[in-house]
């Protein structure tokens, strides 16, 4: 743990926010309406040429039309591509921008910012897309802008964004990539230098020299963003805790869609959220990790925020958890209040009211919040009360900080439960589709809700 965490320590005890102060955004970022702009360049050329090659970019021109109507034009702006799979064209035919303005434009609306990320619409098909489960059509961009938004009101280091309308005008000759201009959803994000202006920080832990989350934040950080990424149902992102964590991290990756920002203090910047819960809708791989019968409800967001949620248990201790959990609950009606402003397809609008929902209640109560959960160090799961055989016997005991269901039957000391593998236990070598298909008998003694101590 670092030694800044004794101030944070004396915070909690205190009952002081431990919220990271941001200095004040650009006008771009200091609405939340959304912007109608136009955008003209060579995009057949952009896309055809830059896929594979990060530095190739080409000029076009950025429109938009002021309040009285009059139109303003940005000239001699540069675009690229960004972003890691939405590059690949099987995956986004439309993939991510950047824009680079070629000096800091004196405009009311872009003054003060010299690159803006611009997240696509990614296709037009119907449907998650194949590999990676983007959700195209024009709603993830407006979905992913208001899980910005949604930072921004609980105070999570992350990036600004801001809904756009978008018409993209084909100015190539020899290979356009569509004769008509099209209107789209788009998503305007901050750039990482500008963000990390925002934050008072200069520079950023290399991936390949960050080591874990105990040696680099304090706790409240490192719980904030657990807790964000849970309320989310993000699951695309990695931030190795200690050198034993594996949880959606290996010894070659530490950070995934996590900045580590340093500065007179070094926080975790949370972003890329295009296949959260939130943005996708729905998760494909679900029945691979998690049992839906874990909850009467069989929600699929329900389980997915309780699983991230319960995980925090096993990472933090009760001060830290229940401030954590108290800063949350102390934003909540902004968030439905925000939730209820955003330009956001009405289904949309609805999942991410389901998560939102499934968040505040996990959360809400001690009760809930500390729910049981396995707490022998060896306990065992079993298809039958008899012990004869354990279930995947392979992969080791029940993990410490195991939720279990309500007891479905008891047989002497014990109890048929379902478990959540919130600690993403039973995967790869360690896969055990009996845990995820069925309940199991375990022994009553090996639970208990003072977790942790």
């Amino acid at each position: 743990m670092k030694a800044t965490a004794r101030a944070t320590a004396i915070l909690l005890l205190l009952g002081l926010s431990t919220a990271v102060p941001a200095a004040k955004p650009p006008a771009l970022f200091s609405s939340y309406e959304l912007l109608t702009l136009q955008l003209k360049a060579p995009f057949g050329e952009l896309f055809g040429s830059a896929r594979d090659d990060d530095s190739v970019a080409v000029s076009g021109t950025l429109s938009y039309r002021n309040p009285d109507g009059r139109e303003v034009a940005l000239p001699g702006v540069k675009l690229s591509l960004r972003g890691h799979t939405s590059r690949r064209e099987t995956e986004c035919a439309f993939p991510k921008l950047k824009i680079h303005f070629q000096s800091a434009p004196g405009d009311p609306v872009f003054a003060g910012v010299s690159t803006v990320k611009i997240g696509s619409h990614c296709d037009d098909r119907e449907g998650l897309t194949p590999r990676f489960g983007r959700l195209p059509n024009e709603r993830s961009p407006l979905r992913e802008a208001f899980v910005y938004r949604l930072l921004d009101v609980l105070q999570v280091p992350s990036y600004l964004a801001r809904p756009a309308r978008i018409t993209y005008t084909e100015t190539g000759t020899d290979s356009p990539k569509f004769p008509q201009p099209i209107t789209r959803n788009a998503m305007l994000l901050e750039d990482d230098d500008d963000a990390k202006k925002r934050y008072g920080v200069d520079q950023e832990i290399d991936v390949d020299a960050f080591t874990s989350a105990r040696e680099t934040f304090d706790d409240a950080d490192v719980a904030r963003a657990a807790f964000a990424e849970a309320l989310i149902g993000n699951f695309d992102w990695c931030l190795k805790m200690s050198d034993d964590d594996t949880y959606r991290c290996d010894a070659r990756r530490k950070l995934w869609n996590v900045m580590a920002l340093r500065g007179t203090r070094t926080l975790p910047l949370i972003y890329d959220f295009d296949v959260s819960g939130m943005v996708a809708g729905e998760h494909r791989w679900f029945g691979k990790i998690f049992n839906e019968a874990f909850l009467p409800s069989r929600s699929h967001a329900a389980i997915e925020v309780l699983s991230q949620v319960q995980r925090t248990r096993t990472l933090f201790d009760r001060s830290v958890l229940d401030r954590t959990r108290q800063s949350f609950l102390e934003r909540k009606n902004e968030v439905y209040r925000a939730l209820d402003e955003a330009p956001l397809d009405e289904p949309g609008r609805a999942r991410i009211r389901e998560y939102a929902d499934s968040f505040f209640d996990a959360i809400g109560s001690d009760d809930l919040f500390y729910r049981r959960v396995v707490t022998a160090a060896r306990a065992m799961a079993y298809p039958n009360a008899d012990r004869a055989a354990a279930v995947c016997a392979a992969a080791g005991p029940i993990p410490a900080g195991t939720p279990v269901s309500e007891p479905l039957e008891t047989s002497g000391s014990m109890v048929r439960v379902v478990l959540l593998d919130a600690l993403w236990h039973w995967t790869g070598r360690a896969d055990c589709p009996e845990l995820r298909t069925s309940a199991v008998w375990i022994e009553r003694a090996a639970t208990d809700t003072d977790f942790p101590p």
